[in-house]
């Protein structure tokens, strides 16, 4: 393996406003030899998120910042070439995070198995992946929403957002979302089946927000923050319910970040919420399928044919079991169309 040369991506600076090329070092090293319960992992897809840019970040979240002279944290799907572990085998197919890098070599916190027969790779990344639990635990667990309920989605063409506009169409919901340019807002509803999409770029958006949902929001999916997290606060209906999964429009500001300027929620008698996909359910199922070296249940459920199209069809709808069992049907199945921004490595050139 000490033949093998790795690529490797690393941090040389915190950014102040958007990440430039001066803000990574490029550098090739020999890959190393393995240690006690580490495995080597050649590194087939890495996923381009922007929470990578929150990452390079000094100060408080919910995961700690890269820090200086650290491969670019990225997560990512690819093979064991070689392992000390006992949880892992030489072949076994892995999701985790990898680094912008060709190789990695250390120990597996926090990974697990995938298996490429049930779905492609790349689905590991997006509906089967992070941001697909994060967009079903978030939209079901916190925005509850409840058929013939109008559900608004920011960011709506993204990673997340594409999948939860999906899943609350499958629960009934009006969906609305909201995204910049004509043919991000053609792809919402010409092949996501979104009932209508705003486009900031070009529309007033409280006007559009007023025509799209006359009696008021009921779910705010929120992945943008700024302007048009006000937009759609000023449009809450009574009882609303906000997901605040991310604030995009705020990653590059050099000052202090915008807070937002309309807060009907009191009067309203609505609830805001901040989600990550490390909280509740999301994050116990994370930390249960990493304990276990793989993802519980897909293979059987898939054999059995024990799918459910929404939890409520199965006795125990609260049971997790149940719920990654929705996850990887819709997945699997081609419900959902998965959109994610990612890169697949193979020799330079």
């Amino acid at each position: 393996m000490t033949a093998q040369t790795n690529r490797q991506f690393l941090l040389a600076k915190r950014p102040v406003g958007a990440a430039t090329r001066d803000t990574f070092t490029y550098q090739e090293v020999p890959v190393g030899n393995l240690a006690d319960g580490q495995v080597l992992v050649r590194n087939e897809y890495l996923s381009l998120d922007p929470a990578m840019r929150g990452w390079m970040n000094e100060g408080k979240s919910y995961i700690p910042p890269v820090g200086i002279g650290e491969v670019m944290r990225a997560l990512g799907v690819g093979q064991v070439i070689a392992s000390n572990n006992p949880k892992f085998a030489v072949g076994d197919y892995v999701n985790g995070a990898l680094g912008v890098q060709d190789y990695f070599l250390g120990e597996p916190r926090g990974f697990y198995k995938v298996d490429p027969k049930l779905a492609p790779l790349p689905r590991y990344l997006s509906a089967l992946g992070m941001t697909g639990m994060t967009a079903y635990f978030a939209l079901l667990d916190t925005g509850a929403p409840k058929a013939g309920e109008t559900v608004v989605i920011s960011g709506a063409a993204g990673a997340v957002g594409s999948i939860a506009g999906q899943i609350a169409k499958i629960k009934g919901c009006r969906v609305v979302g909201i995204a910049g340019g004509a043919d991000k807002c053609k792809f919402l509803v010409d092949e996501l089946g979104f009932d209508a999409a705003i486009d900031y770029k070009s529309e007033d958006v409280p006007a559009a927000l007023k025509r799209e949902c006359p009696k008021g929001v009921d779910v705010y999916f929120d992945n943008v923050g700024g302007e048009i997290l006000d937009a759609v606060l000023s449009r809450l209906a009574l009882k609303a319910r906000v997901v605040i999964c991310g604030a995009i429009s705020q990653y590059n500001n050099k000052g202090s970040r915008e807070g937002p300027r309309q807060l009907p929620v009191t009067a309203g008698q609505s609830g805001a919420h901040g989600r990550v996909c490390g909280d509740g359910p999301c994050g116990e199922l994370c930390r249960r399928r990493a304990g276990n070296g793989r993802l519980d249940g897909p293979r059987q459920a898939q054999e059995q044919g024990r799918y459910c199209r929404r939890p409520g069809d199965v006795p125990g709808d609260a049971d997790e079991a149940v719920q990654r069992r929705e996850l990887r049907q819709v997945g699997t199945e081609g419900q959902l169309t998965h959109h994610r921004a990612m890169v697949g490595l193979g020799p330079e050139g």
